[in-house]
């Protein structure tokens, strides 16, 4: 009888079903794994899949929309309140800081930089030529006045003496030859003068006379030249006591610029060097440059406080011994010295020192540095009035005390003057003030 035709996958798939258990069973499971793995792709889709991506796009376009009209309207307000904000400022009048005048403080400090030297202080050259044969001290060596620091051996001035004092015995023999004849001639000229008349000649008594006062000539001519050499040996032999080179004063070498067997000369011009440099530092002068403008404020007796940065929290006390009295025409400065007792050796010449000067009391106003202007017709202040309205006011300058200036006409106590005013505000214009807090240092103690 004549079967149904049955479908090719019916038919495999009972084929492969016959007989199966639960080997075949995970068989096919393994199958199916690794199907998986392989990344299989799905070849049918959802119908709702269509209309969802089409929702979320159009979702995304409207927010797109709504966030740049958001941002294009934040900056439209922003952009308008930034010329809001800049057409009023513009309009107001311009800031400035302001301090109050004040009558400056009745004790007041002038610093100044100084520079420490030595009481005394010497550059050693040597008085004569030769070789240095040895030196007995060296840098830091406190030595004595009058001490050997070194010699010199020198063979030319040693040759030059022994010549001198050679020609100096050939003239004192000469001397003696010219001694005896001159005795002779004074002894025939005597007997000839006594001869009676007509046994000699007046000629020949003229003669013998003429000899004799040629034989004084010559004899204090050698005798002069015996003066002369005997100098000369004189001259030589103090010269042999530079060989030793002593200290002038009492004090401590500070250089030393030879060494044994270097070649010495005499002088102390430019192209000659010098063999040592001592400086006597038991008492110390402290030189300080005062600008003009407060060198009328200091005189002799000033009292100084100097402080080192070597020796923090010490104070050196002194007063002003002496001035130049005189303004130096390059830097407009009044040079001034201090005196100060250094038993201990604690401050050393050459040192950076801080020079503080007690400066007189005044009655002066004073306002800071910032407050001047500098123009043509000289220093200016601007002045705030009541109703904040700049006035240029002309002043006159007391003394300048670095930051702060006191002013000795042209502002009161109490006036408000402005700090770094901008050159673009005229006088007679409306500001805005703001106070500083720049005051007035109080008085030293």
């Amino acid at each position: 009888m004549h079967q149904p035709d049955t479908p090719d996958f019916e038919i495999l798939g009972k084929s492969r079903g016959a007989g199966t258990g639960p080997s075949d069973d995970a068989t096919q499971k393994a199958a199916g794994s690794e199907e998986h793995d392989h990344g299989a792709v799905p070849t049918s889709y959802d119908a709702g899949t269509g209309r969802r991506l089409a929702i979320f796009a159009s979702t995304f376009a409207i927010i797109l929309l709504v966030a740049f009209f958001l941002v294009h309207h934040i900056k439209g307000r922003d952009q308008a309140l930034l010329e809001t904000t800049t057409a009023e400022r513009a309009e107001q009048p311009p800031p400035v800081d302001v301090v109050k005048v004040q009558l400056a403080p009745p004790t007041q400090m002038l610093t100044l930089p100084g520079e420490t030297r030595g009481w005394y202080s010497s550059t050693i050259y040597a008085r004569v030529s030769g070789y240095l044969a040895k030196w007995f001290v060296d840098i830091g060596d406190h030595v004595n006045k009058d001490q050997v620091l070194a010699t010199i051996d020198t063979p030319e001035l040693d040759a030059q003496l022994a010549a001198a004092q050679a020609q100096l015995v050939a003239a004192q023999a000469e001397e003696k030859v010219k001694e005896a004849d001159a005795e002779f001639a004074k002894t025939t000229y005597a007997r000839w003068q006594g001869s009676p008349k007509g046994v000699v000649s007046d000629q020949e008594r003229e003669d013998k006379k003429a000899r004799y006062e040629g034989g004084i000539a010559q004899l204090n001519a050698a005798k002069a030249r015996v003066d002369l050499d005997q100098a000369n040996v004189d001259r030589l032999t103090f010269l042999t006591k530079f060989k030793e080179v002593t200290a002038p004063f009492t004090g401590v070498i500070t250089e030393r610029r030879v060494d044994i067997g270097d070649l010495v000369t005499a002088g102390s011009t430019a192209n000659t060097t010098s063999l040592f440099r001592i400086v006597q530092s038991d008492q110390i002068r402290v030189f300080a440059d005062v600008p003009q403008t407060a060198s009328v404020h200091l005189d002799v007796g000033t009292a100084a406080e100097i402080t080192a940065t070597d020796y923090p929290g010490r104070v050196f006390k002194g007063n002003i011994t002496r001035t130049s009295r005189s303004i130096d025409p390059r830097a407009r400065t009044l040079r001034v010295e201090v005196d100060l007792p250094n038993n201990d050796f604690v401050l050393i010449p050459g040192m950076y020192v801080t020079v503080a000067f007690h400066l007189k009391p005044t009655t002066f106003v004073q306002v800071p540095a910032s407050a001047l202007l500098f123009r043509a017709g000289g220093p200016q202040v601007a002045v705030i009035d009541k109703s904040d309205t700049v006035k240029f006011q002309d002043v006159s300058i007391a003394r300048d005390n670095g930051s702060f200036v006191e002013i000795a006409s042209g502002l009161a106590e109490g006036d408000r003057v402005a700090l770094n005013i901008s050159n673009q505000i005229a006088d007679g214009q409306k500001v805005t003030v703001a106070e500083s807090g720049k005051g007035v240092p109080t008085a030293s103690k």
